[in-house]
């Protein structure tokens, strides 16, 4: 069945490397009719380091690129980003519907048997208001433990899912925490969840580890639903990508991560703004 121009268009998601892309792959198996459009902003990876300011100009910059390739929905696919621009963004463009990254700490409070969570994420989300806000309104009464994991994201960048390197990190971060009783661990950045098949191994099949990759995947469905923007028809949606870092190390990272052959086309910053080379 052919598809209707007006809803052709596609889904623009952003991180700030290969996090997203745990996004992306719940997109794609939720929605596959979809066309996404992925930007990975590796000329700056990782975020969670980075200066609000910075944040906020790396994020603004990608949506005006998105914006002149007429995405019908944003993706934020990065917890940082979420954290310090969503509010804005949706403000400063509140014609384009936007999908933003906050730890999963409702469900894991909700389904906490020992009343401690554990909550991975980078040190911009656990500053930022959207994470305290979360905690205040859904974790009251819950003794919530956070972990930083430095030097995580740029391990998961470099593809070395199981390399001991991480699992140190992992381990460092997580057996504290099972000593304190945590029984959920959130993802808190989404790099994380393309290790959680190395956490749950160290945690134990008695902790629950949460992805929010599926929750908001199901948020991008229903806002689509709202605006009237779902892809009419059946057929399989197309997957471009783009990085403002090295277009084959990228292709060989999807590959590891996706089990996925990819082109990859180049973005550079000019001036705050982003170019096709």
């Amino acid at each position: 069945m052919e598809r209707k121009n007006k809803h052709h268009r596609p889904i623009g998601i952003f991180d700030s490397g290969v996090g997203g892309l745990s996004v992306l792959r719940e997109v794609r198996h939720q929605f596959p009719a979809e066309d996404l459009l992925y930007i990975a902003d590796q000329a700056h990876v990782p975020y969670g380091i980075r200066s609000r300011e910075d944040v906020l100009g790396f994020s603004e910059g990608i949506v005006r690129y998105l914006l002149n390739k007429k995405v019908k929905l944003v993706i934020i696919a990065c917890n940082t980003a979420s954290a310090v621009a969503l509010e804005f963004l949706r403000k400063s463009y509140p014609g384009l519907p936007f999908v933003g990254m906050e730890p999963a700490v409702k469900p894991a409070a909700e389904e906490t048997s020992t009343g401690i969570v554990g909550v991975l994420a980078t040190p911009a989300t656990f500053q930022g208001a959207l994470y305290a806000s979360t905690v205040e309104r859904f974790a009251r009464g819950v003794k919530i433990l956070p972990d930083t994991c430095p030097g995580l994201v740029e391990l998961i960048e470099e593809g070395k899912i199981n390399h001991p390197g991480t699992r140190e990190i992992l381990e460092k971060a997580l057996y504290p925490m099972l000593d304190k009783g945590v029984d959920e661990v959130v993802m808190g950045c989404t790099h994380y969840p393309f290790v959680i098949p190395l956490i749950q191994e160290i945690v134990g099949n008695d902790v629950q580890v949460i992805d929010p990759a599926p929750a908001v995947a199901r948020q991008a469905g229903r806002l689509l639903a709202e605006y009237d923007l779902l892809t009419d028809g059946g057929g399989k949606g197309k997957t471009e990508f783009l990085t403002s870092g090295d277009p084959k190390e990228f292709e060989r990272i999807i590959g590891e991560l996706l089990n996925l052959e990819a082109s990859v086309e180049r973005l550079s910053w000019v001036g705050g703004e982003l170019k096709e080379d």
